[in-house]
């Protein structure tokens, strides 16, 4: 895939989670993917987005940075939210999080097959025991 169209797509991906239009995932990613070494389907996939957005209904993802090689993406966002509801096994208390998570893809036939992330849930948790 183009480099470009990755660029499109994966702006479109963001725009996509930011709106919480989850029933559009199907336009971003193949049916089963591995998500973290982990077989994983979209559906699981949706379904855990939306634990998610059911926890943290403002739940945003920030792009900071995006790097884009071959079929990869690299992506550093600052995501932001005010959970309502336990969340990662942690109790609400009204504060609104940031933080950081780092997520590759590996695109084939123009959607994502792969998927690796890693969320600073350190810092979620200092954020959310005070």
């Amino acid at each position: 895939m183009h480099e470009g169209s990755l660029n499109v797509l994966f702006r479109e991906y963001v725009a996509a989670l930011n709106a919480h239009a989850f029933e559009r995932m199907s336009e971003f990613m193949h049916d089963e993917m591995t998500v973290n070494g982990r077989p994983m389907s979209r559906d699981q996939m949706i379904v855990e987005l939306r634990s998610h957005i059911a926890a943290v209904p403002d739940l945003t993802w920030r792009t900071r940075d995006v790097a884009i090689e071959g079929g990869r993406v690299a992506a550093h966002f600052l995501n932001k939210g005010t959970p309502v509801h336990p969340w990662l096994g942690l109790a609400p208390n009204g504060t609104t999080v940031e933080y950081v998570e780092h997520v590759f893809h590996r695109v084939r036939d123009g959607r994502f097959y792969e998927q690796n992330f890693l969320l600073d849930i350190a810092s979620i948790r200092e954020q959310l025991m005070f």
